[in-house]
């Protein structure tokens, strides 16, 4: 079954950091940042914390008379295999990078067929990866990463889930009401992260932001002991701002 996803409104920062990186490559001796901010059409405010971030990602490279250029990121493989090496490799590095920010394991998903897929983890023995006690692709209800790509699926795509998935109980505080999901869905603001407070496992708490590639419904999402619940709002957020390279990551 076709499933339909719904609109989701462009995702700006990586929109804003593609421009400036085409920008970038049409001068291939360097442009500087004032330049750059002219040529591109963003601000000098807005374009400052880009090259922060492209900088730090090896998107572009900065040379000693401040002029900017392509970085070491962007290099193309020969390769369709290698060119999928390197994006897996890219993303994987981008992904240690926020689980070393956050303090906790970060993991990102896809919806793909009908089904609930995490196709990335990176985690450590600092930031251990929760236990999967219930598989992921029949716990959507219940988890921060599977109710953050139901809520990118329109509400047939939600129900067609939650009638091959039943809405188990898995903890005291999981939602069992298939209406009560879907309001909760339907109402979670597209720029708020979504959160799961033990709702799949006693003693995990976890958040989630979308990361939509195209049609396709995506997350990205990270997980903490419960003895460290008070942090998860201010790791939320920094999973949220992370979402534009790990996009970019995806999409170059």
């Amino acid at each position: 079954m076709a499933l339909q996803h719904k609109p989701t409104a462009p995702h700006h920062p990586t929109q804003d950091a593609l421009r400036a990186l085409e920008t970038v490559a049409r001068y291939p001796t360097g442009v500087t940042e004032t330049d750059l901010a002219r040529h591109s059409g963003l601000g000098r405010e807005r374009l400052a914390p880009l090259l922060r971030m492209l900088r730090r990602e090896g998107y572009v490279e900065q040379g000693a008379d401040g002029a900017y250029v392509t970085g070491e990121a962007l290099a193309r493989p020969d390769s369709a295999h290698g060119r999928e090496q390197a994006v897996r490799e890219r993303l994987q590095r981008t992904l240690d990078r926020l689980r070393d920010s956050v303090g906790a394991a970060v993991y990102m998903s896809r919806y793909v067929d009908g089904e609930v897929r995490v196709v990335h983890c990176a985690d450590s023995p600092a930031a251990p990866r929760v236990n999967e006690w219930v598989d992921f692709r029949s716990s959507a209800h219940a988890t921060a990463l599977g109710k953050s790509l139901l809520s990118q699926l329109d509400q047939a795509g939600r129900r067609d889930h939650l009638a091959r998935y039943k809405t188990a109980r898995l903890t005291s505080r999981t939602i069992t009401s298939d209406r009560l999901l879907l309001s909760r869905l339907e109402s979670q603001p597209a720029d708020m992260p979504v959160l799961d407070l033990q709702e799949y496992a006693v003693g995990t708490v976890c958040a989630a932001v979308p990361i939509p590639a195209g049609s396709a419904a995506g997350s990205l999402a990270l997980s903490l002991p419960v003895e460290h619940a008070h942090r998860l709002r201010r790791a939320a957020d920094t999973l949220h701002r992370s979402a534009t390279p790990v996009l970019l990551s995806l999409a170059i």
